[in-house]
């Protein structure tokens, strides 16, 4: 069985994001970037599938500029066998939007005849988290979605999925497509040995324009602003202080 990962770099989730001086879009130079958390789950979720011999081969993806091959040499310390870099100018959070990236991992899943996809939930830059659906509706795949538990056994798929009345599990055939939620697993770290082998791994690039896609945005973003400062807090000194002081605000 293959399985084919998408990966994303995104702005490092412990980075303060600053907004561009034109109040365009965040601002993406001199900020440290990686993968995205939620890609990474995919990706070691993937690995432990091969190691368990259930998977033969892992295919990571990633579609933004020349610097996204670093998150994909990442992605190849971590345990993936090749990868491919879809090259791009377009920003990966406003301009590359999720019916554009679904397109890309339709032709990379086809073309790599992978049997399985595997996707983080959403990334945390954009957090539309539509990408793994609408693959899954161009292949015409069944799809499970925020997976906290995978099980793969005789081409048949059980997923455990976080919903918000506890846990959903649902049992469907391969291929199909799934989207891994934050407990899935703890990603590994990826050692210096396995990083000098990483360099030495298959990494094919593409360029987007190759491809036929059309990805003209459907969205425009118009501003993006700050959140305002948070305000002080108030002390108060028992149970009635507060509820009267809520009753007051017509809070209750």
């Amino acid at each position: 069985m293959r399985i084919l990962v998408g990966v994303k770099r995104v702005v490092d989730y412990a980075v303060k994001v600053r907004v561009r001086a034109d109040k365009t879009a965040v601002e993406l130079k001199n900020t440290k970037m990686s993968m995205n958390p939620f890609c990474e789950i995919a990706v070691e979720e993937a690995v432990r599938l091969k190691e368990k011999k259930v998977a033969s081969e892992i295919v990571a993806v990633s579609i933004g500029p020349k610097e996204a091959q670093e998150t994909l040499r990442t992605a190849l310390a971590m345990g993936a066998d090749k990868a491919i870099h879809v090259t791009t100018d377009m920003r990966p959070d406003q301009e590359l939007q999720p019916l554009a990236a679904a397109k890309v991992l339709k032709e990379m899943t086809q073309k790599e005849e992978a049997d399985l996809v595997i996707l983080g939930k959403q990334s945390i830059d954009s957090d539309a988290g539509q990408v793994g659906q609408m693959v899954a509706g161009l292949l015409d795949w069944p799809q499970a979605t925020y997976a906290s538990e995978i099980i793969v056994e005789d081409k048949k798929l059980t997923v455990t999925r976080e919903v918000d009345g506890g846990l959903s599990t649902i049992e469907t055939t391969l291929p199909a497509v799934v989207t891994c939620d934050l407990r899935l697993n703890e990603p590994r770290y990826a050692t210096l040995p396995n990083i000098m082998k990483a360099r030495k791994k298959p990494l094919e690039s593409i360029k987007l324009e190759d491809l036929g896609i059309d990805t003209t945005p459907r969205l425009k973003v118009l501003s993006v602003e700050e959140p305002p400062p948070r305000e002080a807090g108030v002390r108060v000194g028992s149970v009635e202080e507060l509820v009267a002081m809520l009753k007051e605000k017509k809070i209750l």
